[in-house]
């Protein structure tokens, strides 16, 4: 079957945008009036770097079996779609048309799959014996998920990592670690078996050959996507200094002890939710892959640039930590740091 895919976000979203344009699913991006433009214009251009080939290949929307356009929100006409995808910056979600659309999509019963670092707080509220009401201070626009049912929400850790070249312009996206989605399993089955015949049909795609990096997962356990949690607080988070930014390399390398440390205690907040280890990912897999992780990661970068708002899983992690009883000062001063580099750059605007 066909379906049509609403994606929320131009820029990473059009990476899982892609895949399913090759594998025959017409997608919509939402987006900016300026970008819909472009993008309606010329299509997208995603380039992606196959095994064994030296050089990224460029997958252009236009060329691909399935449709591809984009609206703005105030467009989106909700009930021609059979899924929704959560691609942009969490704290973007505040703008008062995304809450309009937010609204409908949650209103229509739209099964939505979310590909962001920030688990939205209906996901969150599947996870039993989780108080979800002290973790609202992590999120910038935490009434912008009320209206949603948690299990027409799941979850798919990012992993894949991708960035709009600077030259290039805003339909553009070069993917700099292939790695797979990997998805939780919604609460009804039908939407499950949708997202499941998704991922085939991704898996099947073939260019010359070869298959495609980048693929969707899906896993029956609601916790695999909560394995990023341990890389993202000891590499992304860890980026943001109190005077500037490092790689994600340094921060990893410069100290393996203290990083497997922290690595470590998140993973016991995640079990201690819930999580099988099995559904974990080995200190020594995300080490050896953050040596080839040369650039400050993209939170560090925003911060850096000025950002006074940006995703707070690092803030997130903490507050269930105090609340399963895993106390860290490691995390508390993580935490502390990007506050406090925020807080600056809100001074800095006002």
């Amino acid at each position: 079957m066909t379906y049509k895919i609403l994606i929320l976000g131009a820029s990473y979203g059009s990476l899982l945008g892609t895949k399913l344009l090759m594998a025959g699913y017409d997608v919509t991006l939402v987006c900016r009036r300026k970008t819909a433009d472009l993008i309606n214009a010329q299509g997208t251009d995603v380039r992606i770097k196959l095994k064994g080939e030296d050089d990224h290949r460029s997958f252009l929307s236009g060329d691909l079996p399935g449709k591809l356009d984009a609206k703005t929100p105030e467009e989106v006409q909700v009930g021609d779609y059979d899924m929704g995808a959560l691609a942009m910056s969490e704290p973007q979600y505040c703008s008062d048309a995304i809450l309009d659309l937010l609204r409908r999509i949650a209103g229509a019963g739209l099964p939505c799959l979310s590909i962001m670092n920030m688990p939205p707080l209906p996901y969150l509220r599947r996870i039993k014996g989780l108080d979800t009401g002290p973790l609202e201070a992590s999120f910038a626009c935490p009434e912008a998920w009320n209206a949603f049912t948690p299990g027409k929400v799941t979850l798919c850790s990012p992993d894949p990592q991708a960035f709009r070249p600077p030259e290039t312009d805003g339909n553009v996206l070069h993917v700099g670690l292939p790695t797979n989605f990997k998805a939780a399993p919604f609460e009804a089955e039908a939407d499950t078996a949708m997202l499941t015949e998704m991922a085939d049909a991704i898996a099947a795609i073939r260019v010359d050959g070869r298959e495609v990096p980048v693929k969707l997962r899906v896993f029956p356990s609601l916790f695999v996507p909560f394995a990023k949690w341990s890389m993202l607080l000891t590499g992304n988070y860890r980026c943001v200094q109190h005077d500037g930014v490092r790689p994600i390399r340094d921060a990893v390398q410069g100290d393996l002890g203290l990083s497997r440390s922290i690595y470590d205690k998140v993973d016991t907040i995640v079990t201690r939710l819930g999580a099988d280890p099995s559904d974990l990912v080995p200190f020594e897999k995300y080490a050896k892959a953050a040596e080839g992780l040369l650039k400050p990661s993209s939170a560090a970068r925003a911060i850096d640039g000025g950002a006074d708002a940006i995703e707070r899983v690092d803030l997130l992690v903490k507050l269930i930590a105090d609340q399963v009883g895993v106390p860290s000062p490691e995390l508390d001063e993580i935490a502390a740091t990007v506050t406090d580099r925020i807080s600056k750059n809100q001074r800095a605007a006002a």
